[in-house]
């Protein structure tokens, strides 16, 4: 595990209109409890797995059954066109992005939900399955690049040339309103989290792509407990877009090879995230495929199947618990942010 620590904290070159990740979780929390299928998802109290990580506690929310959608992203995109609709703009509209994985199915099932279309770019390397499963939400999927960035470079040029709205769960410059809104309703888990834990945690162990769910979680677990948690960024040692941005001083494109840890296989950090990450995480971990690996393998073992990506902060504190000083202790919280495949 390559660890770099943040305190003190590391200033970062961004746009001085980037926003801060948002922490009102009440607005979050009020338009999703709308949605039919929504309903709070399980703190699981894992002993078996803090015992094996040196720990005195271990809590993972487990967002694998988030809103039948199989993921936490069920809270993000699909909050996006719900607060579209609140305002009377989504019915009609079409939006437009590109996926490798859930955030494809939480447009998809927003747009269905409220009489937009939603228009998905996937990368040829995506299994022809996950196509299946977003037609049959009612997307129409495209085909585009043999990775991810090709099939967003995709997206980001027929927003342009056929009038779609984009919907991103990144963030660049001089796009930040939907991708901010969009961390906004992970703001949902996190605050359900704060509720659920029978006390604070010591430590919290958030995984990263380009960092939006990081971003929001530790943004509320810093209003909520301030500095009595240390907070613990965790990606792939094939993606570390925060660890290199954060090193740099600047948002960085990373170079790497194509990881397991796919939905977290992400070279460039999004804007907001590390502006809040930077802010509020003391450390940035990156993991090795084989750990990621194990993380998911322990998950399963005690009843928690996911994915290396799903499983990549538990994976984290498996991994650099003994590194990071952690003892019996520590109180440790995780988020299992998908299912398995």
């Amino acid at each position: 595990m390559n660890i770099l620590h943040n305190t003190p904290r590391r200033p970062v070159d961004v746009p001085l209109d980037v926003p801060a990740p948002s922490v009102d979780a009440a607005r979050a929390a009020l338009l999703v409890a709308q949605c039919p299928v929504a309903g709070a998802t399980p703190l699981v109290d894992a002993p078996a797995l803090a015992e094996a990580a040196g720990v005195g506690s271990l809590h993972i929310k487990d967002e694998r059954n988030r809103m039948g959608l199989g993921s936490f992203k069920a809270l993000g995109a699909a909050y996006v066109i719900a607060c579209d609709a609140s305002d009377g703009m989504a019915r009609g509209r079409t939006y437009v992005t590109a996926s490798a994985g859930n955030h494809g199915m939480s447009v998809a099932a927003g747009a269905a939900a409220f009489g937009a279309r939603a228009v998905v770019y996937i990368a040829e390397t995506v299994p022809e399955a996950f196509a299946a499963r977003l037609r049959d939400i009612g997307a129409e999927v495209r085909r585009e690049g043999a990775i991810y960035e090709d099939s967003m470079a995709a997206a980001m040029a027929a927003a342009e040339s056929e009038g779609f709205a984009l919907l991103s769960d990144s963030s660049w410059e001089d796009y930040y309103d939907r991708p901010h809104r969009l961390m906004e309703g992970y703001l949902v888990l996190m605050d359900e989290a704060i509720r659920q834990m029978p006390q604070p945690p010591t430590h919290l162990f958030l995984q990263a792509g380009v960092g939006g769910l990081a971003g929001a979680c530790a943004a509320l677990a810093r209003k909520a407990w301030g500095e009595a948690v240390q907070i613990i960024v965790v990606e792939p040692e094939a993606a570390p877009a925060l660890h290199a941005s954060v090193s740099a001083g600047k948002a960085v494109t990373a170079q790497g090879p194509v990881s397991a840890m796919g939905r977290l296989d992400c070279k460039a950090p999004s804007l907001i995230a590390l502006k809040g990450l930077a802010r509020d995480a003391d450390v940035f971990a990156l993991i090795s495929e084989d750990e990621g690996a194990a993380g998911a393998a322990a998950c399963a073992q005690h009843g928690l199947a996911s994915t290396p990506s799903g499983a990549a902060g538990v994976a984290g504190l498996l991994a650099g618990a003994q590194a990071l000083g952690l003892d019996e202790s520590a109180r440790a919280l995780c988020i299992l942010s998908e299912g398995p495949e």
